[in-house]
């Protein structure tokens, strides 16, 4: 019984950072109706940016805001200068550019810092509180949890009770009715990008200090996980990657831990096999497109 209350409490914690990730493969979805695959690797490129930041400053708070700050550059500079020139109409030209990107990104990454993995140390301890002879979540686990709650409700608030998010939206599901009601639908989509790209570099950075360290193939994991949860929620529901995120994490950490790692892909990809047979769009898909 100990035992399982430490999975579902370190299953929680992983869960939120995969439905960060997932949230912002969403919202890409949601602003160019394009997968990105080249996520992953756009914020593995952040990351090294703050761990830069992070090794100068000796401040691990310096180098999470440097990540936001990249990320958010790293998505504009995609869209503007590639995503952009792609043709429109379908969305196959960009997924193909997507995983071209993921190329050149990695590969350049693994050029120039090596196969290594570069460690980067938590902020705080990541040894769990005891709590009736139980171990549950640690102070990081704690501040992963909060943070990941203040993203997801920042971003709830900004896509339903603000304008900004009500434009993003429209521009969204009708860039032509948009542009005839003044919104400028390009500048939304560039919007979004740097939004997606702040929100992965975050989930990323959190991610590191509880892996081996950083290296060009830190995200991949942790795409291949928030891109299940995306398929399973629907690509269109903030809703359903929070949810779909909690569940798969919590599904890694309870096979890691009964059954070993090397089952836990396997457990993720039979869970995505069963959603897409009984609900191929997605378990919130329906609901989200009624209450768009």
């Amino acid at each position: 019984m100990d035992r399982l209350a430490f999975l579902l409490a370190t299953g929680l914690a992983r869960g939120l950072v995969v439905a960060l990730f997932a949230l912002s493969l969403v919202i890409i979805w949601r602003a160019a109706r394009l997968v990105n695959f080249a996520q992953a690797a756009m914020a593995v490129v952040a990351v090294y940016v703050a761990h830069a930041i992070t090794g100068l400053t000796g401040s691990f708070w310096l180098g999470l805001v440097a990540a936001v700050v990249a990320g958010a550059v790293v998505g504009l500079v995609v869209e503007r200068g590639l995503v952009r020139l792609v043709p429109g109409g379908t969305p196959l030209p960009g997924m193909i550019v997507a995983i071209g990107l993921v190329m050149v990104l990695q590969s350049a990454l693994g050029i120039a810092f090596g196969p290594q993995h570069r460690p980067l140390r938590a902020p705080l301890s990541q040894q769990p509180f005891v709590v009736g002879g139980v171990p549950v979540l640690s102070p990081y686990d704690l501040f992963v949890l909060l943070v990941a709650l203040a993203v997801v409700g920042g971003l709830a608030l900004l896509f339903n009770a603000t304008t900004l998010g009500l434009q993003m939206r429209a521009s969204a599901t009708a860039p032509e009715v948009s542009r005839l009601l003044g919104v400028r639908v390009p500048r939304m989509v560039t919007l979004g990008w740097a939004l997606s790209g702040g929100v992965a570099a975050l989930a990323v950075m959190l991610l590191v200090p509880t892996e081996l360290g950083l290296n060009a193939h830190s995200g991949d994991m942790l795409f291949v996980h928030a891109f299940t949860v995306a398929v399973l929620g629907g690509l269109d529901s903030p809703v359903g990657a929070l949810v779909g995120g909690v569940v798969v994490g919590v599904l890694v950490s309870l096979v890691t831990g009964y059954l070993g790692a090397g089952l836990a892909p396997l457990a993720v990809l039979a869970l995505l096999t069963l959603v897409l047979l009984v609900r191929p769009g997605g378990i919130f898909a329906v609901k989200e497109a009624r209450t768009a």
